[in-house]
């Protein structure tokens, strides 16, 4: 991981709170072998968004492959439905005031949610009255309406198109790095 990052002078590395580690020990490596061998690496940084430095997942926990708690882009609209169902809600009753922050639901909400809609549902929460029912088929639709263009735009593109796309920027990939490493073994 560290040398995809520096051998391709990466400046600033778009991750999640949990991977800053991989950059700072890629940022380690490239400092190390430009002290030892002179100016060859860019030193990389992450760029962490705040509003998605750690994704929720439908547990709880943070959103991995690893603890299933994920919600997939290509998931079918049954699986979406059942994944949104199992996310665990407290028993406060319908009528009293709920806390969003404290509220998965909300949170994982949150991400799709434009900023006049998140005060919107931030206000249905304090005020009372709103069922966690209603909650999670509102998380339901923002979920469908952000991955439908995503599959539409996977189900159009074909096998032929992806093996082109992925030929036409290997190579390019692939001049970047010689070029690297040519450098490399220069100063090694």
């Amino acid at each position: 991981m560290a040398a995809d990052i520096i051998l391709y002078d990466a400046t600033l590395v778009p991750t999640g709170q949990d991977q800053k580690q991989h950059v700072e020990f890629a940022r380690d490596i490239a400092q190390k072998f430009n002290t030892m061998f002179g100016e060859t690496f860019v030193l990389p940084d992450s760029y962490i968004a705040p509003e998605v430095a750690v994704i929720p997942g439908i547990d709880g926990r943070k959103m991995s492959k690893s603890y299933k708690n994920f919600i997939g882009m290509l998931d079918d609209e049954k699986t979406i439905s059942k994944k949104v169902k199992q996310i665990a809600t407290d028993a406060t009753p319908i009528e009293d005031p709920k806390d969003p922050d404290t509220c998965n639901v909300f949170n994982i909400m949150k991400l799709l949610l434009t900023a006049q809609e998140e005060v919107y549902r931030r206000k249905r929460y304090t005020d009372g009255g709103l069922s966690y029912k209603e909650v999670k088929d509102t998380l339901f639709a923002k979920i469908i309406a952000f991955v439908q263009p995503i599959q539409a735009k996977y189900n159009a593109i074909s096998d032929e198109e992806v093996v082109t796309i992925l030929a036409k920027n290997a190579a390019r990939a692939n001049a970047i790095a010689a070029n690297k490493i040519q450098d490399v073994y220069t100063k090694v």
